[in-house]
């Protein structure tokens, strides 16, 4: 097992970003090797549970209300039908049901039905994952109390581009969250956009945040930009094609990901669609282990369940089984919900 560190530093990170680019793939492969299955890759899958009319400015997003990106605000679906949608994606295969709502914060009203999904799915055997916006203390004991596994709330980006991303939270807003859901004791999700025009600094300064929270995160999402026309950053790389992050620049953002957080599952989420299979093995050997199956991600598209599976199998790689040890660590996790709640009342 791979040391883990949580007080690194960015001339650290910079440097794992500046190494030659076999030797950084290299690094982090043996660091894979060290802590994960090799040739294994988690297959999950994400469902919009609640779409569009989001109040948050995003510029990446498609779903906010200040986007003109033709996508409408619609109602949270009804829980039997998350639940048939959980069945369909278990039944392909996957082992993480991730569930999205396009909120800034979910209101106390809606917090019943999603304890429902969060129960019916894990009910299912599959590990459950929630993406709602923004939580209080109180909505964290409450979604642990249901037994939820993960919570994902990304950081976007570096705390000095956040402000040119998004204006209607902070940085600090985001963490307040973070901090809220593992005070709860479910694991963190937490990841970002590459390719928003950031600078190779930006990049570090992401890896940074992540790599030292005072635990790392257990999901870290690596999302590439896919430009949406009608968003800020969509119009901006229309006009400006040279931001979009390259190909080799991506792997090299994972690799540092997983140097630097050697226990979490990195994810390529967003963007892999228009990624060859080249690039993906690459941030396979670099130290991915995770992926979101689908034709499609929320609102954007996705490579589709019948090209994974080809991929998988010229490539050899193996879809990942829930393991014991994660099952107990979830049974370890669920007292202490329990017992703050509890104590709460």
């Amino acid at each position: 097992m791979s040391e883990v560190r949580t007080d690194w530093t960015r001339e650290e990170i910079a440097a794992l970003f500046d190494l030659p680019f076999m030797e950084l793939v290299f690094r982090a492969a043996e660091v894979h090797r060290a802590n994960h299955p090799h040739n294994e890759v988690q297959l999950s899958t994400l469902l919009s549970i609640k779409t569009g009319g989001c109040q948050e400015d995003c510029g990446y997003c498609s779903q906010s209300v200040k986007a003109d990106s033709g996508v409408k605000a619609t109602k949270l679906l009804e829980v039997q039908e998350v639940l048939q949608r959980a069945a369909q994606a278990r039944d392909a295969g996957s082992t993480r049901f991730c569930m999205g709502a396009a909120w800034r914060n979910p209101k106390d009203r809606d917090m019943p039905a999603i304890i429902e999904m969060v129960q019916g799915v894990r009910a299912m055997g599959m590990e459950t994952c929630m993406t709602l916006g923004m939580l209080t203390t109180a909505q964290a004991d409450m979604l642990a109390n249901a037994g939820l596994d993960y919570y994902n709330h990304n950081i976007d980006t570096s705390p000095e581009r956040y402000g040119d991303v998004i204006t209607t939270r902070t940085m600090e807003d985001r963490l307040d969250t973070l901090e809220h859901v593992r005070g709860a004791g479910i694991n963190v999700c937490s990841g970002g956009i590459v390719g928003m025009g950031e600078t190779r600094a930006d990049r570090v300064g992401f890896i940074h945040t992540l790599a030292t929270l005072p635990s790392h995160p257990g999901s870290v999402p690596v999302n590439a930009l896919v430009p949406v026309k009608g968003t800020v950053l969509g119009d901006m790389l229309a006009d400006t094609p040279l931001a979009k992050i390259d190909d080799i620049e991506f792997v090299r953002t994972v690799a540092v990901a997983r140097i630097t957080m050697p226990e979490s599952m990195v994810r390529l989420s967003a963007g892999r669609e228009s990624m060859s299979e080249s690039t993906q093995a690459l941030c396979f050997m670099a130290g991915a282990n995770s992926i979101f199956t689908g034709d499609k991600l929320l609102t954007a598209p996705n490579a589709g369940d019948d090209n994974d599976a080809a991929m998988f199998a010229r490539l050899g790689i193996t879809p990942m089984a829930i393991t014991q040890t994660q099952a107990e660590a979830e049974a370890a996790r669920m007292p202490r919900g329990c017992a703050k709640l509890e104590a709460a009342e």
